[in-house]
């Protein structure tokens, strides 16, 4: 028998702002929440922290680079809840600015779990997304900026309302390639790893809105693009302006869109309002 229970899912949760946004949801979400961590270690010690502030969450390993991994939970999700009503899909990493790694490498890695990693989380949990189900994709106002760095060319591709799953992910393979032949800012590309996952993650968010409305027309299933803004974590340093709390806002905000909203959907939301891509 399912747990007639709703439940949410957040990747990459147990710091930072995965953390925060797991921390809202336990306050504000009438369902379980899953705490997902690569590291089983991490993930039930920040399960401990927030049961010490009594707050609940479950927690489930997770790695998004690790189809296993993903369909265990996908399997759990199944067997347990008979689905899934929230997804926030915030896992993801980034090379400090002063990283002396190759920069191919470096673009390799960083698309592998940004662009990748939550491409295959979505293959795998989508189709278990009930109705009236929400899912937020973290991106980043670095996508904002990298896109207007591209060559116009790839600008048109990127904010193409027609663009297939298949022509980007062959647009983040080619990004790649390119970073490997030293021909990327000739190919016109802008000078980041990072900029470009995130779009490739804006752009997924596009396509799969899309996908959403030609499958699952009546279902009112509302997926979004996101920026947390610049906050203060391991990943964006101690300068950053916000707190993680203030970084979980605009993502929570999505995640508990209520049922009778038929949009936002489909966008690049930034400060809870719906941003030009």
């Amino acid at each position: 028998m399912f747990s007639s229970s709703r439940v949410a899912v957040v990747t990459g949760s147990n710091k930072g702002i995965g953390l925060a946004i797991v921390r809202d949801l336990c306050k504000k979400f009438p369902g379980d929440v899953i705490l997902t961590a690569r590291n089983p270690t991490f993930g039930q010690e920040a399960v401990k922290k927030l049961k010490e502030e009594g707050l609940n969450a479950v927690f489930h390993q997770l790695d998004i680079n690790d189809l296993q991994s993903i369909r265990s939970l996908r399997e759990f999700l199944k067997e347990r809840y008979g689905g899934l009503d929230v997804l926030v899909n915030n896992a993801g990493i980034a090379f400090k600015v002063s990283d002396t790694t190759p920069f191919s490498i470096q673009a390799e890695v960083t698309l592998k779990t940004n662009f990748f990693g939550t491409r295959a989380v979505s293959a795998e949990l989508l189709p278990l997304i009930k109705p009236q189900g929400r899912v937020v994709n973290v991106s980043s106002f670095l996508s904002v900026s990298s896109l207007k760095k591209c060559s116009p060319e790839l600008q048109q591709k990127f904010r193409s309302d027609t663009i297939t799953e298949e022509e980007l992910v062959g647009l983040m393979h080619k990004f790649v390639e390119d970073t490997k032949k030293r021909v990327h800012e000739k190919e016109g590309w802008p000078n980041t790893a990072y900029g470009v996952s995130k779009i490739g993650v804006t752009v997924l968010s596009r396509i799969h809105s899309r996908q959403l409305n030609e499958q699952r027309k009546g279902d009112n299933i509302l997926l979004n693009a996101c920026c947390p803004g610049w906050v203060r974590t391991d990943m964006a340093g101690p300068r950053a302006p916000k707190s993680v709390e203030e970084g979980a806002e605009t993502p929570v905000y999505l995640a508990l869109l209520p049922p009778s909203v038929t949009e936002p959907h489909g966008q690049f939301v930034s400060e809870k309002k719906v941003q030009k891509w």
